[in-house]
């Protein structure tokens, strides 16, 4: 599917259009009846030309992350699938978005990612109908401050120990008028201006996605707490940290690490949040706790795989 991009506003166009019926309007001011019509004319042509350009921008910035796309998904109840991309070059999550995922997670936790490439990587899914949440290292109101005017459909906050922790991802990712933090940096999530303050706010109350991941087991024994929290969107359980922290790494069948993974996503459900994991196996256990998205690879492996896939193919074949 081929995603065009509109044209930005260009105020020259309506100068020119005045300047041209001033001419019409000298020519025929000894005739009051058409004088009234031309300037009538004038006035609704500017009008609608306005008009135009202010659904375009609004088209525009619905693109510029994807997430209603995402959330119309997950609110049918179908699962959105993605994949985890670490590698700097932003020419990764193209290839995600060509590959037809439903979201790319950015990491700038683990990844290589610095400011630039983060905006490179979240200006790559614009248009292609994919959601872009990007991982930053902490809840720290300055991490999460970087990231933010870049417009994600989604902040994703590490390693969430406590209530404490969630609050202060919450309030970096609102203004002090919906009870938050966030500062006033009008950039890529304002359109560059082609948004009204307004609107900008408006989408401000829900955008981005406050996702928080519990990949503890201490945060896993205070998940009620932490669900209590108010304004938080989704809980991302990451399996891996949290097996870890009960020092069985990878043992996702022990029936310790299952009792607390299951409690977390039980609890989560019930409160009518968002529920999302990162996982490579058990893709039909993950459906039964009820998650809402899940992110199946992540480059490296997505690579190393490919290539191992490929040689064996050839050796088999010679």
């Amino acid at each position: 599917m081929a995603f065009s991009h509109p044209r930005p506003i260009c105020f020259r166009s309506t100068i020119r259009l005045m300047f041209l019926f001033s001419h019409i309007d000298a020519i025929l001011y000894m005739i009051p009846d058409m004088c009234t019509i031309v300037h009538r004319t004038f006035f609704l042509i500017i009008f609608c030309y306005n008009n135009a350009q202010e659904n375009v921008a609004r088209r525009c910035f619905m693109d510029i992350n994807n997430l209603e796309r995402f959330l119309e998904k997950t609110g049918r109840g179908e699962i959105a699938y993605g994949c985890c991309v670490t590698f700097a070059d932003c020419a990764v999550t193209e290839v995600v978005c060509a590959a037809g995922m439903d979201f790319v997670w950015i990491d700038g936790e683990h990844g290589e990612m610095d400011r630039i490439a983060a905006m490179h990587h979240l200006m790559a899914v614009k248009g292609t109908g994919v959601a872009s949440f990007y991982r930053v290292p902490s809840c720290d109101h300055t991490e999460i401050k970087k990231i933010i005017d870049f417009a994600p459909a989604g902040i994703i906050v590490p390693m969430v120990m406590d209530e404490n922790d969630a609050a202060r991802a919450v309030a970096a990712c609102r203004y002090p008028m919906d009870g938050g933090n966030r500062g006033c940096g009008f950039r890529r999530g304002w359109n560059y201006g082609a948004q009204s303050p307004k609107e900008f706010f408006e989408i401000s109350k829900r955008e981005p996605l406050v996702i928080l991941q519990i990949e503890h087991i201490d945060a896993a024994r205070r998940i009620d707490k932490i669900l209590d929290v108010p304004g938080i969107d989704s809980i991302l359980v990451g399996p891996y940290d949290l097996s870890a922290s009960m020092c069985k790494p990878g043992a996702f069948d022990d029936p310790e690490v299952e009792a607390a993974i299951d409690e977390v996503c039980r609890k989560t459900v019930e409160r009518g949040i968002l529920l999302g994991t990162y996982t490579e196996s058990d893709f039909a256990k993950w459906r039964k706790r009820g998650v809402g998205y899940m992110s199946v690879k992540n480059d490296t492996n997505a690579l190393l795989e490919g290539l191992r896939s490929a040689k064996t193919k050839a050796e088999t074949c010679a």
